[in-house]
Parts: structure tokens; C-alpha cells; sequence
């Protein structure tokens, strides 16, 4: 049997795909009370694709409560530079994106980012941290943005909500999954083991999860051959940096003994001119 991991795309557009699970994980990560949420409407399953060519290693759902609270779910599976930046730049989109010229300001609701990391971002060893917007004595500006970071690679220490669906996400066996759904009572997390359980004995579940393999084996050869590309390219730039750090020594020295520019030029290969200009970038020194 094939095991299907709760990171593969298509496994967290199924389990999240059931609003029953939606609440109940935005219910475990925010705090809100499941009775304070009456539904959890799919917006958007691509927000970041609106702006730019999706890469892989990016899940994401634009969901938006009853009370028109906006929430913004992404699984990141690769380290990204500038991430934070690019969280931020997200949330203030989510913020502000139904507000049109002219309309009033309190048409914007509260935006609140959720965000999956596979990989380690913050010092220390918490593995859930939750950001809004505070002066520097702790006093809140306003509750209107909110960032909830997830980290999985980091070590569990407790059994909370959250805990629960941070095991789910790591889960690799058959054996995981049936561990966290006897332990747990919460119908959510019963019903996302339940789903991944079906997708894993699925057969076209597995055509899925080895076109999705495919897919991360090419973009890796894909950014392997970019990085080889680029190395080559600054051996190259320092090949001709340095002889030309050689030519301009090999021309003061030469200048020094009299020669000509002409006949420099000879020595080096070059033509007149361009030893000329190199001449002048020297006297500029």
C-alpha cells in the first residue's frame, strides 16, 4: 500500500476539502470556538497564484469564517528567502483585497494567516507561535492581523490541539495515522486520518502521488542544473576578473618601462583601443 502524506497537494485539497475538517483545525490553531464558527467557506485555493507562477512546495486556502474574518492557509515544504516579507506582503493582500475606490474602510475584516513550515524559521523551541500587532509594552493596536507560524520540524513537548495536527502532517506510515486516530476524540482530526486512510488504497490516489513525485524529482534536477549553471558562471566572471586584474598589472608595468600602447597591445593581443581605454581606467585609479 502506498502511504500518502498529508504534504502532497492533492491529499491537503481532499481532507481540507471537508469543512468539517476546516473548522476544526482553524478552531485548534486560533482558539475560536467551534459554536463562534457556523462555516468555513473556500474562497480561493490559489491565492499566491494570482501574483506569480506557483512553485512547488506551496499549499494554500483562502478560506473566510461567518463573520467574514478572512484566513489564509499555506503548507510551505521549502525554505524561501525573504519569507517573512513575503508572509507579510500575503496578509496585507488578504487584508485589503475586497476593498474597492471609494468604499469605506470598515468594509476591511480581520485577516488572519496560518503558515505550515516545514522547516525551521524562528530561535528556540516553540513550535507554534502567534504574532498580532502589540506596542513594545505588550498592548494591543488592534486584533485585526493575525500570523500563526507552524513549524514541524521541530521537537513536540506537549499534546495540545495543535500537537495533533502537527503529528498528522509528519505522519509516514499507516502505523502513524492509526496511533493519532486513537488518540484523539475530535472528529476533525478523525475524519482527515479517515480520508488519507482511503486515499492511500486508492488507485488513483497513487497515479497522483507518483506524478506529484515526478514533479519534485524534475523541478530538483531542474534547480540543481541552475545552480550548477550559475556556479559555472561565476567561475567564469572570476577567470575574467582575474585576468584582467593580470592585464592591467602587466600594462602599468610595462607603461612604467616606457612601452608603447601599440606594442602593448601586440604583447596582450589586443587591439589599440581597447588597451587604450584600459590605460585610462588605470590613470582614473
Amino acid at each position: 500500500m502506498t502511504f500518502i502524506s498529508l504534504k502532497e497537494e492533492f491529499a491537503f485539497r481532499e481532507v481540507f476539502g471537508l469543512e468539517t475538517v476546516r473548522k476544526q483545525f482553524v478552531s485548534d490553531v486560533t482558539g475560536i470556538s467551534q459554536d463562534m464558527i457556523k462555516s468555513v467557506r473556500i474562497v480561493s485555493p490559489f491565492l499566491r497564484k494570482r501574483f506569480r507562477k506557483q512553485r512547488l512546495g506551496i499549499l494554500d486556502l483562502a478560506l473566510t469564517l461567518n463573520d467574514d474574518t478572512k484566513i489564509d492557509i499555506e503548507v510551505q515544504l521549502r525554505s524561501q528567502r525573504f519569507w517573512i516579507k513575503r508572509n507579510l506582503f500575503y496578509l496585507a493582500h488578504l487584508y485589503t483585497d475586497e476593498l474597492w475606490v471609494g468604499e469605506n474602510y470598515d468594509r476591511l475584516k480581520k485577516s488572519i494567516t496560518i503558515s505550515i513550515l516545514d522547516f525551521k524559521l524562528i530561535e528556540g523551541q516553540q513550535y507554534h507561535t502567534v504574532y498580532t500587532l502589540k506596542d513594545k509594552g505588550g498592548k494591543e493596536f488592534t486584533d485585526l492581523f493575525e500570523v500563526h507560524i507552524i513549524e514541524l520540524k521541530k521537537t513536540l513537548t506537549g499534546d495540545d490541539p495543535v500537537d495533533s495536527w502537527i503529528r498528522l502532517f509528519n505522519a509516514e506510515t499507516e502505523e502513524d495515522l492509526q496511533m493519532i486516530k486513537n488518540k484523539n476524540i475530535s472528529i476533525g482530526i478523525f475524519q482527515a486520518v479517515e480520508v488519507l486512510q482511503r486515499l492511500s488504497l486508492s488507485r488513483s490516489a497513487r497515479w497522483h502521488f507518483e506524478q506529484s513525485l515526478k514533479a519534485k524529482r524534475d523541478r530538483w534536477a531542474e534547480d540543481e542544473y541552475v545552480r550548477e549553471q550559475g556556479r559555472e558562471q561565476g567561475r567564469e566572471q572570476g577567470r575574467a576578473q582575474g585576468a584582467l586584474l593580470r592585464d592591467q598589472q602587466h600594462i602599468k608595468a610595462w607603461l612604467q618601462r616606457g612601452y608603447s600602447i601599440e606594442y602593448i597591445a601586440e604583447l596582450l593581443d589586443e587591439d589599440a583601443d581597447t588597451v587604450r581605454q584600459m590605460c585610462e581606467q588605470l590613470a582614473e585609479k
